[in-house]
């Protein structure tokens, strides 16, 4: 019962820690899009790329924090699926970039080894983990 205690935390602070990062971005890109876009050395030079911008690392990025704030407290499970996904993903999308543009730069590798890592923990927890049935929420039918 100790082992399935940890690992729901285990998995609740990944959770967390990965909801909290896309917020920072998402908070970064609302408040100042060229700052995210700095990070790559890329220029905003017109009012539909600062919207953009805004949407995609703002508004996607607060959609998923706000969905894995959710998951946490509901279903662990789907959350550790769903950022394993998500971060599997990222880093493939990164590889891709390597093998149909060249190497990364300081940016795109350090990012690729942290999603990469992020990947495989939650790919780890995931497995690890009991399934959502034995790490019990409240509804309001059982409450009730």
């Amino acid at each position: 019962m100790k082992k399935q205690a940890i690992l729901k935390r285990l998995s609740q602070g990944y959770i967390l820690l990965s909801a909290v990062a896309l917020l920072s971005v998402s908070i970064m890109a609302f408040s100042s899009p060229q700052s995210v876009m700095d990070l790559v050395h890329v220029q905003l030079n017109n009012t539909d790329a600062f919207s953009s911008i805004r949407g995609v690392y703002g508004g996607v990025g607060l959609t998923l924090f706000i969905s894995l704030i959710y998951l946490m407290i509901n279903d662990i499970q789907k959350g550790l699926a769903f950022l394993s996904l998500l971060w599997g993903f990222y880093a493939l999308s990164r590889v891709v970039t390597i093998f149909t543009e060249g190497s990364l730069g300081d940016f795109g590798t350090q990012w690729l080894v942290t999603e990469s890592v992020l990947f495989v923990i939650g790919v780890m927890l995931y497995l690890t983990s009991p399934q959502s049935a034995t790490f019990p929420t409240k509804t309001k039918l059982q409450s009730a």
